[in-house]
């Protein structure tokens, strides 16, 4: 099977945790519950036209609801031979190839939202911005393990050159 990399669902590439939804669902509500309440009051106390306020709230909590799953879902990564890839996105894919032996050091990195799901970030850092590639949602303990693989196989290539 050829790996096409601009295939979101192929089965070479490793998902990311499904709780990364959740988790970013919940940072969702969190920033749309603001405009939603305050319409609600202002509807309540000063104007009810407001309530157009916290209806188009909640109406664009519900798009990014669903937004947030399609994003979550074409988010994966693979470990091959010689590097790593990270490919995220449905309608806008991108995908970044880093060689093991670009890669200057990995950082592991948890908000709250990440902490209370078991979830962690993995950041790839090189010398050039453009090739930097970031995994979200990754369960802790893999990611630990998958930081330690990147790293050592950063550092064989690095000593190969």
């Amino acid at each position: 099977m050829v790996l096409d990399l601009l295939q979101p669902d192929h089965p070479q590439l490793t998902p990311v945790s499904p709780r990364l939804s959740t988790a970013r669902r919940m940072s969702s509500a969190l920033f749309f519950a603001i405009p939603a309440i305050a319409g609600a009051v202002l509807a309540a106390l000063v104007q009810p036209a407001f309530w157009a306020l916290t209806g188009a709230a909640v109406a664009a909590w519900a798009v990014s609801f669903w937004v947030i799953g399609r994003r979550v879902s074409a988010h994966r990564y693979l470990e091959d031979r010689a590097d790593i890839i990270v490919a995220r996105g449905r309608w806008w894919r991108q995908v970044t190839v880093v060689p093991y032996g670009r890669i200057q050091f990995v950082d592991l990195d948890e908000g709250p939202l990440l902490r209370l799901f078991g979830l962690a970030r993995l950041q790839l850092n090189t010398a050039s911005a453009t090739s930097d590639a970031a995994i979200d949602g990754i369960p802790r303990a893999a990611a630990q393990e998958l930081r330690e693989r990147l790293s050592e196989r950063a550092r064989e290539a690095m000593a190969g050159l």
